[in-house]
């Protein structure tokens, strides 16, 4: 890994005597932002901070990691890209009740149901979802049921917008579909080239935005008791209400606290850095869209911001 020597200056200058302590272990998310915002965290903690990191292929299981860093034994260091209220219960458990995580200043990120604007005439609402002739519009595979994408299995907010639909009163009419993010930027492609209908959840900062012409869903204004979720309990479709417009989530990075005295520069530095989602936004194009690879993208954005990256580690 190379860097200029004008970050390379700032960055001793802010670590000087330190030296490489335990090897930091981070998440591997399976959304673009977070596959992004891990590779830029671990170019500087091996870059700059002349530390090691490493992440682990696969590991996208929010109770998993959760767990591993209330441990802190090293088995997972650094949840990359937490979003709340998704991720409540996590925070919640480990954050305000053993204060065993720890997390920087939140960016702000928006989550909503959207189609695209062809389809904006048809249908602009939840409302409009309780007519049977927009329904029968997504219907797939002829069952009489329009089919829409919640999110990939593995995420959080997935269960949400099947918690909508439930309690909207929409579920005889819809059905979720549950497959991978992959598949369904392939699908969304797809039909946009095609003009089909399609409805699924999604938020920003994310490629498909700069690239697609998308709309999302009016709802009901947030107030007090408009979402209740259950997600840990069994039944939790059934236990759960959620009858308002997604809140702005706020997002983080969180690690173990434990890396305050296993590797204290990197705890430093995790609790310092501050991400911008325009920024984020350009990572994602090009390592979501353009295919780039991800590490060559971010050790190409850190050495053209050596002012943002020393701000996060001085």
């Amino acid at each position: 890994m190379r860097f200029g020597p004008g970050l390379l200056a700032a960055a001793f200058l802010s670590v000087t005597g330190v030296h490489a302590q335990e090897k930091v272990t981070l998440s591997d998310l399976n959304w673009t932002g977070a596959k992004a915002i891990a590779h830029v965290i671990k170019a500087v903690i091996e870059g700059p901070l002349d530390s090691e990191a490493e992440i682990i292929p696969g590991l996208s299981d929010f109770a998993i990691i959760a767990t591993g860093m209330d441990k802190g034994d090293g088995s997972i260091d650094v949840f990359t890209d937490s979003w709340l209220p998704n991720h409540q219960d996590i925070w919640d458990k480990f954050i305000v009740e053993s204060r065993t995580i720890a997390h920087n200043e939140p960016y702000r990120a928006t989550q909503g149901t959207f189609v695209p604007r062809y389809m904006a005439d048809r249908i602009q609402s939840f409302e409009d979802l309780a007519d049977p002739e927009i329904a029968a519009l997504f219907d797939k595979d002829g069952n009489g049921k329009g089919e829409y994408w919640p999110g990939d299995a593995n995420w959080g907010s997935t269960k949400l917008l099947q918690i909508k639909f439930e309690s909207y009163g929409l579920s005889e009419l819809w059905e979720p579909e549950i497959y991978s993010d992959a598949t369904f930027k392939a699908q969304l492609k797809a039909a946009i080239v095609a003009q089909e209908p399609i409805l699924f959840y999604y938020w920003t900062p994310e490629w498909i935005h700069a690239a697609y012409d998308l709309v999302a869903l009016e709802e009901p204004d947030r107030t007090e008791g408009c979402e209740d979720l259950k997600l840990d309990q069994e039944d939790w479709l059934e236990a759960s209400t959620f009858t308002c417009k997604y809140d702005n989530a706020r997002v983080y990075v969180a690690y173990s606290k434990s890396l305050e005295q296993r590797n204290p520069v990197v705890a430093k530095f995790l609790s310092q850095i501050k991400l911008d989602p325009d920024v984020i936004n350009e990572w994602i194009l090009k390592i979501g869209r353009d295919n780039e690879d991800p590490q060559d993208v971010a050790e190409a954005w850190i050495e053209a911001n050596p002012d943002t990256v020393n701000q996060w580690i001085r």
